[in-house]
């Protein structure tokens, strides 16, 4: 008999830090990582690109169907593949994030990720983060985890990642943003956030990375992962 698959969920907010936990819980555990806000990210990309409004549902649904997405690992660093062309480097800004928000709502852009991710899952040991992983991608997941840190805290780490990179930025407005991403995502009538009945909260404003990767990583032990 075909050993089950052992999924991870990780839902939370924006700026949680799920992306980086993520990734370093599956080098932790051989784990493979679904970057589920890389893909919608691409898709808000491919959009933006083709200068079609985010507000305009009808033809972002239309169009997405021609978004060929695409997550590659080349010397354990993801790359993420637009139709053929590498957009890693391009997908992280505000505006593509905010895009892939409000297109995220969209029936027809969830669909067309989803049974991608799903079948993922169902082959492979995999950890997904996003905003309804637990409730609604992997609703059989065997650990799910609800990932979150105060607006203030999320915009702090915002703030210096930009700094970082040169980025001019206000630290008020960028926490304002975290808060307005917050209401829109939790209030979306398709597949809200919101922590899964069955999820282990992790609330990392006073944790070290380390320390959240290890608190998941347990939870996963008890849930029965063999390593």
């Amino acid at each position: 008999m075909e050993k089950q698959a052992f999924n991870i969920a990780v839902d939370g907010p924006a700026g949680a830090g799920k992306s980086t936990i993520a990734r370093m819980v599956a080098k932790e555990l051989g784990f493979v990582y679904v970057d589920t806000g890389a893909m919608y990210r691409a898709l808000a990309l491919f959009c933006l690109q083709r200068e079609i409004s985010p507000e305009d549902e009808a033809l972002v649904s239309s169009a997405v169907s021609k978004a060929g997405i695409t997550i590659i690992y080349e010397e354990g660093v993801q790359q993420v593949i637009l139709n053929g062309e590498n957009v890693s480097g391009l997908i992280r800004t505000e505006q593509v994030g905010n895009t892939a928000s409000t297109i995220s709502a969209y029936p027809a852009v969830r669909a067309h990720l989803l049974n991608l991710q799903r079948d993922l899952a169902a082959r492979t040991n995999v950890i997904m983060d996003g905003r309804d992983i637990g409730t609604c991608v992997l609703p059989k997941a065997q650990t799910k985890i609800y990932l979150t840190a105060t607006p203030k805290v999320r915009a702090l780490r915002r703030f210096k990642e930009l700094k970082e990179k040169g980025v001019m930025c206000n630290l008020q407005e960028i926490e304002q943003d975290i808060i307005e991403r917050d209401q829109k995502d939790m209030n979306r009538q398709i597949a809200p956030l919101k922590q899964a009945e069955d999820a282990v909260l992790v609330d990392g404003s006073d944790m070290t990375i380390e320390e959240v990767v290890s608190a998941i990583i347990r939870t996963a032990k008890l849930h029965g992962l063999v390593v």
